[in-house]
């Protein structure tokens, strides 16, 4: 399962009465658009949220693989009446108290990646169509649409994840949100395990600073965060360092960094008289394979604290 937010505006209710989402392939001078492009990654299955004017209002489930299909003859909002786009079947679940993007900003805004993000730092969408949404960025968004919609009614409960609910009969949003919410705690769960277990070979089961070998003390970092990389990048061993959990919140907080050769940079932030605390000093230089390089320069360059 793969999920999206979709930025619809005016199209929202034309799309809804059809339960479909479509988009031009090209724009007026010919050119195509990647927020366009991106509606021929989605198939039967994949979760779509849909945001108009500040709020999440809906999310739906793909009945279909996208297809290409000329502009339903309903739609207004396109001046040309045959023209052909791309065009994904839904069945849509309206949200009772949509989600306000401004009002839970701070609890949104850590899961956002740096490329491609549909909302820009002051919260407010980005201009384009369809945007990729990562796990856990839709797992936040799911919770905070949970405690807004779902309630508790007499003695009846089951257990959510962000609470307890009742599923009331032929109530389709609480198993389509429950459901949604597991398949991506479990994708990601199982992805970081395996990445886990990567690293653990990779590195010899030590921490690649202090030599700490105690598997309970040691974690997989990725260096290209999980918000910020492919599916492959993700479970790419050379993606991360196996680390004591130390050096691991100093190398995820941006504290710490590697170059390309190894060498390890410390964020001004850190007084150099408190290296020492930390278990740092400025000649730690580690192992790397070649393949290490990128991603090294990538954390280095977004994600060390200047």
């Amino acid at each position: 399962m793969q999920s999206f937010i979709v930025m619809q505006g005016r199209t929202y209710h034309e799309e809804r009465e059809v339960g479909i989402i479509w988009t031009p392939r090209k724009d007026r001078i010919g050119q195509e658009q990647h927020s366009w492009e991106r509606v021929r990654e989605v198939r039967a299955g994949d979760r779509i949220l849909h945001y108009v004017k500040g709020d999440i209002v809906a999310i739906s489930v793909a009945t279909s693989d996208y297809v290409i299909a000329e502009k339903p003859s309903s739609m207004r909002t396109h001046l040309e009446d045959k023209e052909e786009g791309y065009l994904v079947h839904l069945e849509y679940h309206e949200l009772e108290v949509p989600l306000n993007i401004r009002d839970h900003f701070t609890h949104i805004e850590p899961y956002l990646p740096m490329k491609y993000s549909p909302f820009q730092k002051d919260s407010n969408g980005n201009q384009g169509y369809l945007y990729p949404c990562n796990e856990e960025l839709l797992i936040k968004l799911v919770e905070l649409i949970g405690e807004l919609n779902i309630f508790v009614e007499d003695d009846e409960q089951l257990e959510f994840a962000i609470g307890i609910v009742k599923r009331t009969e032929h109530n389709t949003f609480i198993p389509m949100l429950t459901e949604t919410e597991s398949e991506a705690k479990t994708k990601v769960r199982l992805g970081k395990q395996k990445f886990r277990n990567e690293l653990m070979d990779q590195w010899n089961g030590t921490c690649a600073i202090c030599e700490i070998k105690l598997a309970d003390l040691l974690k997989a970092s990725h260096s290209k965060p999980w918000k910020d990389s492919t599916e492959a990048e993700r479970l790419n061993r050379y993606n991360g360092l196996l680390l004591c959990y130390n050096h691991a919140a100093l190398y995820d907080g941006g504290f710490i960094a590697f170059d390309g050769q190894g060498k390890i940079h410390i964020s001004s932030q850190i007084p150099e008289e408190d290296y020492e605390k930390y278990a740092i000093h400025s000649k730690v230089k580690i192992v790397r394979m070649e393949e290490n390089k990128y991603y090294f320069k990538w954390h280095k360059k977004h994600i060390l604290k200047k």
